[in-house]
Order: structure tokens, then C-alpha cells, then sequence
């Protein structure tokens, strides 16, 4: 399937990670202005080859997503910029298991609720009255499989997927009237197209999680929202 997100402002969040950087490299090859931001120092226009025309993308580091005013002058300096923000994606992640509850610390519960759940609501929640005042726009959520089927060792984890799978469906209520749609991935195991090729259906490639996200993008899915759409890949 083709795209065009010509004229379109994508904002992705975590843009140095695997997927990150493949959505980054997806938006930009269907036209669109995207915004990339990270936590991290390590983007400049040599992390993304092909992102050529320097009036097409904005490459932001030292952004915290996870607290307001830091991601707030982002959001304002993009508003600015661009004049829009037409699609969020909020890629920004982490995990930490392999314990059970009362062998994990407090400190863990923090890292993993901030990263994975904090992030979104503050994210969100900065881009939401740029997209109400335009009446459109779409957010996509990255969570995972453990947010509907918890492991031994993975409690916190999974408690902080299912945050954001909570808040999608109350998004997606929220604003579906408004012209925004709100949804949610939940991949396996992200891995890179040589990993699954040397080992097959162990995961799923970042490059399809981000066709995903462009197919979710487009005008095609305006009548979706609210889902929590499974990504598991192929033998999972």
C-alpha cells in the first residue's frame, strides 16, 4: 500500500531505539515532516540517513517525555515550526524482569510505570490540545502482549503495558468525536529482520510494527479507534 503523508507533522518519541528509528525512516519515506525526539544525545541528521531536507525534520535531544516541562516548550517549538502535529507516536519504552513481586524494588516499579505509562499520559497530554484545536489527529501507543496476559516475572511490566492499554480505550472514548483516534500496538518481542531470520518466529521486526503504524497513520483508519491491535508475528 502506498502513502502519502505529504504536508502531514508526525512527533515520535524515543527515536534513537530500534522501532524508533523505523518509524522515524518510514514517515520520512512517505513525505511526512517528522519530529524526532529523545531522551538521549544521539540524534543528528547522520543517525538518519535518509532524512535529506533539513526543512522536513526536526531532530530534538534531551527531551524527557516523562515530565511536562520538558516536553511541553517541545511541543510549543513544533507548534511553532510546523504549525500542526498530525500523529503522535509513542514509541518510548523500557523492561526489567525476570523477578518475582517481592524480589523486586520500589525503584523498579518507578523506572518501569515512568518509562512505559508516565510517558504516555505526559506525552499525550501536551499534544492533545494542538490536535482538539485542528479537530484531527491520531496517537498510537506501543504496548505489548503482556498487558493482556501477564508472565511469572514480569508483573510490573505487564502492570505498566496494561496502563496504557487502559489509557488508549480512555483516550479513544474521550476524543474519537473530536476527530482524534486513539489506538495501541502490542507486539511480541521486537527484534530486527536479521535477528528473525536467523531465528524465525521469535518476535516480530520493527519494520513491520512500523508499516503498522503507517497503516494506523492513514486516512484509511479514521473509523479505528480504541483498539489494542496484536502483533505477535508469525508463530507466536
Amino acid at each position: 500500500m502506498m502513502f502519502d503523508y505529504s504536508g502531514q507533522v508526525v512527533l515520535i518519541s524515543g527515536a534513537s531505539g530500534h522501532l524508533g528509528r523505523a518509524v522515524v525512516n518510514a514517515f520520512n519515506l512517505y513525505g511526512a515532516q517528522v519530529v524526532a525526539c529523545d531522551h538521549h544525545s544521539g540524534l543528528s541528521a547522520s543517525s538518519f540517513p535518509g532524512l535529506k531536507d533539513p526543512q522536513k525534520f526536526y531532530l530534538a535531544n534531551h527531551i524527557d517525555v516523562t515530565e511536562p516541562q520538558s516536553i511541553i516548550p517541545l511541543i510549543n517549538e513544533i507548534s511553532a515550526r510546523f504549525g500542526r502535529i498530525d500523529v503522535l507516536v509513542n514509541t518510548v519504552g523500557g523492561f526489567r524482569g525476570g523477578t518475582s513481586v517481592h524480589q523486586t524494588s520500589i525503584e523498579t516499579w518507578d523506572f518501569l510505570m515512568n518509562i512505559n505509562a508516565r510517558s504516555v499520559f505526559v506525552t499525550s497530554s501536551a499534544v492533545l490540545p494542538i490536535m482538539l484545536q485542528q479537530k484531527k489527529g491520531k496517537i498510537i501507543n506501543i504496548c505489548s502482549h503482556s498487558a493482556i496476559m501477564a508472565g511469572g516475572g514480569d508483573g510490573v511490566y505487564s502492570a505498566a503495558k496494561s496502563a496504557v492499554a487502559r489509557l488508549t480505550e480512555s483516550m479513544s472514548a474521550e476524543y474519537k468525536n473530536m476527530g482524534i483516534q486513539v489506538n495501541a500496538i502490542l507486539p511480541s518481542t521486537l527484534k530486527s529482520v536479521e535477528e528473525l531470520k536467523k531465528n524465525p518466529g521469535s518476535g516480530v521486526s520493527v519494520e513491520a510494527v512500523a508499516d503498522l503504524i503507517l497503516h494506523l497513520s492513514s486516512k484509511g483508519f479514521d473509523i479505528v479507534s480504541g483498539a489494542l491491535i496484536p502483533a505477535y508475528g508469525l508463530r507466536f
